[in-house]
């Protein structure tokens, strides 16, 4: 069953910018200054951004010298990932019985 903590992760990663963000750091870790050339957002709003999926703990930080560099928490992402697979597990399980409740 998904928690408060779940439904909390899925509203921030339901805004289009932030799943572009998380999208491309899945792929390698990056600094502001990449993802602004990547999703063509200006540097104001991608921080303010950010600081969302951090507050979220969906991205984690590591200073790289002056650069800040950000990279998605797997834990994050595999957790989520199970709770839909379990959803999924049940609503085919559902779909499968015919089970439904009587009116």
């Amino acid at each position: 069953m998904l928690t408060s903590v779940d439904a909390d992760i899925l509203r921030v990663l339901g805004d289009p910018l932030r799943l572009q963000i998380v999208t491309l750091l899945a792929r390698e870790a990056l600094c502001t200054t990449h993802l602004v050339e990547e999703t063509g957002a200006r540097q104001t709003n991608l921080s303010n951004h950010m600081k969302v999926l951090r507050e979220a703990g969906v991205v984690e930080t590591e200073p790289c010298g002056r650069w800040m560099y950000y990279r998605l928490k797997p834990e994050v992402m595999s957790a989520l990932a199970a709770q839909f697979a379990q959803l999924a597990a049940s609503a085919q399980e559902t779909a499968e019985s015919g089970r439904k409740r009587s009116c």
